[in-house]
Parts: structure tokens; sequence; C-alpha cells
């Protein structure tokens, strides 16, 4: 569980944190805390599970990749956790899961996000996946992204 001050903390950086040299300093400061507490507190909250990470949230367009893809899989079942972890690990993939199938219509169970300045860029980054994968994908897409919907993970009330 949390303490009041963990909770302060989590509210007062969900949003980003503050763009200054010392953004730590200013949380602090806003919740009349040592900047020490805040790091030590967020360091013991990231161990603990109960934040996942800091980190850049960057918009890909902004940044010069305009081609942005879901490759979606249908993996055996069977293999689908240990070859989902080989696929999240590498470098260009941003996040990938695994997710329920929607049979007949849907038979992909495995996801992950990929990036490029061209749609052939994307292109050569799932035949890459595909090549990792093996003779365990028995299909794939790749579902483009025309815009930004939603940039921002789980709020709790202030």
């Amino acid at each position: 569980m949390i303490d009041t001050i963990d909770r302060a903390l989590i509210v007062a950086t969900q949003g980003g944190l503050p763009l200054v040299p010392q953004p730590y300093h200013a949380i602090a400061e806003q919740l009349g805390i040592a900047a020490d507490d805040v790091m030590r507190r967020l360091r013991a909250m990231l161990d603990a599970g109960i934040i996942r990470r800091i980190g850049a949230v960057p918009n890909h367009y902004a940044i010069g990749w305009t081609a942005n893809g879901m490759t979606v899989w249908n993996v055996d079942d069977a293999q689908v956790d240990t070859l989902g972890a080989q696929v999240g690990a590498l470098d260009f993939v941003t996040h990938c899961y695994r997710r329920p199938r929607a049979l007949p219509a849907w038979p992909y169970n495995l996801f992950a996000m990929v990036h490029g300045a061209s749609r052939d860029e994307c292109s050569a980054k799932v035949a890459q996946i595909r090549a990792l994968l093996g003779a365990a994908c028995r299909g794939d897409d790749i579902l483009y992204s025309t815009k930004i919907l939603k940039k921002s993970g789980l709020r709790i009330a202030r």
C-alpha cells in the first residue's frame, strides 16, 4: 500500500515531470518534502511495481516516424509467451503484448508496435519479427495508425 505522500507524488507526476532543469526538486517543493525523498520514493515505487516507469513519451510524428504500425501475429499458443518476450526485446519494438483471439474473424494473439520513417522501413522490421517467429507464426498483418488518439496512462483522482 502507498501512504499519503506516495499518493501525492503519483498525482504530481502522472501528467509528466515539470519541464525544468531539476524536476524532482520542483516536485519536492510542491509537496513540501526533500528532493532526495522524491527520488527515493519514486525508486521504491518502481521497485515494488506500484509504478511501471518514468520516461519520455515522444510524439512519433514530430520525430519523423510517420509510419507507425501495430503488427499482429497468429502465434502458436504454446510458444507465444516465450516468443513474445523475444519480440518485445527487439530494440525497434516499443511495446509488445499477448491478447486473446476473437475467432473466427481475428486469429491474432501477439501484438508488437513498430515505428519507421516509411512503410518500407516498417516492413523490413516486420520481416525481422517474422524470421524470429519462424514456423510458430501462422499469419500476420500490420495496422498503420493515421493519428494519435491518446497519449496518457491511468490517472488517479486528486
